[in-house]
């Protein structure tokens, strides 16, 4: 899975893309919330380690992810 932290601006928040291996859509959700999309996706087991990876990468960057 591939993760996309997107900057916001002063009235738009932050927002996390989740893609698959084919780099398709799965998720999009606000970066300061991500509890119940992740619970939605299935993920629920590694809640935390995702909440921590999403904090570290950085804006725009499209990071693999294997968990």
């Amino acid at each position: 899975m591939y993760i996309m932290k997107v900057k916001g601006t002063a009235r738009i928040p932050d927002y996390v893309q989740i893609r698959d291996d084919g780099f398709t859509l799965i998720a999009y959700f606000r970066a300061d919330r991500p509890e119940k999309e992740l619970a939605r996706l299935g993920l629920k087991g590694i809640e935390d380690k995702l909440k921590k990876k999403i904090e570290e990468i950085p804006y725009g960057k499209l990071t693999h992810v294997e968990f």
